[in-house]
């Protein structure tokens, strides 16, 4: 997933986040609001996983989740 792609799924991947990473504040997630980098610094600072870690769980939920978000308007 790129940061076009993120930003663009933002509202759908919020759920997400909140089950993954439940320490995420709403606050974090305002900061974050679709940006990459500020979503992977937010986790990275609350949590201490590694960058790369949290890249490939978004990845992986984006390629899970890409048939279904395709058909949502």
């Amino acid at each position: 997933m790129n940061a076009d792609q993120f930003k663009g799924k933002w509202t759908q991947f919020k759920g997400e986040l909140k089950k993954k990473w439940g320490e995420l504040t709403d606050d974090d997630l305002t900061q974050a609001e679709g940006d990459y980098d500020k979503f992977i610094g937010r986790v990275q600072e609350r949590y201490g996983d590694k960058k790369e870690d949290v890249i490939r769980w978004t990845k992986d939920w984006y390629e899970k989740e890409r048939p279904s978000l395709a058909t949502k308007p």
